[in-house]
């Protein structure tokens, strides 16, 4: 029998010639952090050595159109693991470090919430989180993980002798953290191999950001990359908006240092795809890789990602991520899509994937549409549209064009991305372009007034359960314990 036949979307799954019914997929939701699509091979880089991820690629699907619905951290890690936007969620902002994290108040910021480790450990699955959490009570597992290893913050400011929380306890982990999460993934894989698992191996890298990347790489990365000048990496004049990040900007040391921390993070792939081959279980897992979301290195004169500018942005650089899926029985290789999806579409499309799409799995109000027929080879009816909230900041984007709009206030934009893909000239405002102008607002606010709840809605005066920045005087809110 085909062994592509060998699952369905449900578990009940086809008889093997053995008559041995499968087990549900094995799932390795592999994460990186601030991380755009453009600079993996698979997405056309030719500057940076990403074989193994560019393998997932090349042996699966790769969306081509993917992106993040918030440009930090915290907000888009709620809305992987829950299909809810900021203003349903409440996590508007990133978590600083005396926010919920390890605090006495410390507390799991998505609690109230169906998640996607919740939901699959009540049906059979072993949950890991190995990496960055960043959503709140860092100390102890949560959301159904029983293995726990992972950061007492959000922000890594080094990979190496970096503090890390494992058994409960805090302690500093001298060697690199990409090499440290990766050990752990592979002693979790080992350990649930005869059972299905769910690993969200989540690395805090490549991470574009801060004073490490004007130090050099320390992984086996140093010397490829010591002379590279890195072309893909657009120079140019800064954005006005540019609000920091300016020592990293046009500068060569932080390129390259980026460059060795992405590159690590593809030999930890590399090392991931052999274990499972090594097990014999490479079959029987589904992973996916992803980012949490954007980043540019230059592009529209900017460094970093959406909350580096002032205004806050959301130019498509700091939104575009990379999604691969890969699973090797059922998702046939070399596919690219170029169906337009948000991150907000994950969990539904993976608990249908797994046959677990019951109403009761999923969060009411969801904005997330189910693409996994998409994974299967199929072509779906789908509205290409797109949205995105940073705070203040809320876009609409089609095939064809963006709508950016700043509450209450402004500044607003518009861009035809047929004719300036790069965003640079703003057509708000032009007699000529009114009716596309009207047409996207319109369907922006109808967007927002189904899905936000109004309890964290912040065009609506709702709260945020993180320290804002576009409002630094509104307080944090402490939802009750569900």
């Amino acid at each position: 029998m085909n062994r592509i036949l060998g699952f369905c979307l449900i578990f009940v799954p086809l008889l093997s010639d053995a008559d041995e019914p499968r087990r549900p997929p094995n799932v390795i939701l592999m994460m990186t952090d601030n991380h755009g699509a453009w600079t993996l091979g698979c997405y056309g880089n030719r500057d940076i050595q990403t074989p193994h991820i560019d393998r997932l690629a090349y042996e699966g699907i790769r969306f081509t159109r993917a992106y993040s619905s918030n440009a930090v951290c915290s907000p888009s890690r709620a809305t992987w693991l829950t299909g809810l936007l900021p203003s349903q969620h409440g996590v508007h902002c990133f978590l600083r470090k005396d926010e919920a994290q390890m605090d006495p108040g410390a507390y799991d910021t998505i609690a109230e919430f169906r998640s996607l480790p919740k939901v699959l450990s009540e049906n059979g699955y072993t949950c890991g989180l190995v990496g960055k959490w960043h959503l709140g009570g860092n100390l102890t597992p949560q959301q159904g993980f029983s293995e726990w290893v992972t950061m007492p913050h959000g922000a890594t400011s080094e990979f190496y002798d970096a503090e890390v929380i494992e058994n409960g306890e805090v302690r500093i982990e001298p060697k690199s953290l990409t090499d440290l999460w990766t050990d752990r993934a592979v002693k979790f894989i080992t350990d649930n191999q005869e059972q299905p698992f769910f690993l969200f191996l989540s690395y805090n890298g490549p991470y574009g950001l801060g004073p490490l990347l004007l130090n050099p790489p320390r992984n086996r990365h140093y010397n490829t990359y010591a002379e590279e000048l890195f072309p893909s990496f657009p120079r140019g004049e800064k954005h006005p908006w540019l609000f920091n990040n300016h020592e990293y900007f046009n500068n060569v040391v932080a390129i390259r240092r980026f460059a060795a921390e992405l590159s690590g993070i593809d030999d930890s792939v590399g090392t991931v795809l052999e274990t499972l081959l090594e097990l014999g279980i490479d079959q029987d897992t589904l992973i996916v890789f992803c980012a949490d979301q954007g980043w540019v290195g230059g592009q529209n004169g900017l460094w970093g990602m959406g909350d580096h500018t002032r205004p806050l942005t959301a130019f498509d650089g700091m939104l575009h991520i990379p999604l691969i899926f890969r699973h090797t029985t059922r998702i046939r290789p070399g596919q690219t899509s170029d169906v337009m999806v948000g991150n907000y579409d994950f969990m539904p499309t993976l608990l249908s994937y797994l046959g677990l799409s019951k109403s009761e799995n999923l969060n009411a109000k969801s904005p997330g549409r189910d693409f996994s027929e998409v994974l299967n080879g199929k072509t779906i009816r789908w509205q290409n549209l797109v949205f995105y909230e940073m705070e203040n900041v809320r876009s609409i984007r089609t095939s064809t064009a963006k709508y950016v709009h700043r509450h209450p206030d402004g500044p607003h934009e518009l861009y035809d991305l047929e004719t300036d893909p790069g965003e640079k000239v703003n057509l708000y405002g032009q007699s000529a372009q009114s009716e596309l102008q009207k047409r996207l607002s319109e369907g922006l606010t109808a967007f927002f007034e189904l899905h936000a709840d109004p309890k964290y809605d912040l065009y609506r005066r709702g709260g945020s359960k993180t320290k804002l920045l576009s409002d630094p005087e509104k307080q944090p809110i402490v939802p009750a314990k569900p």
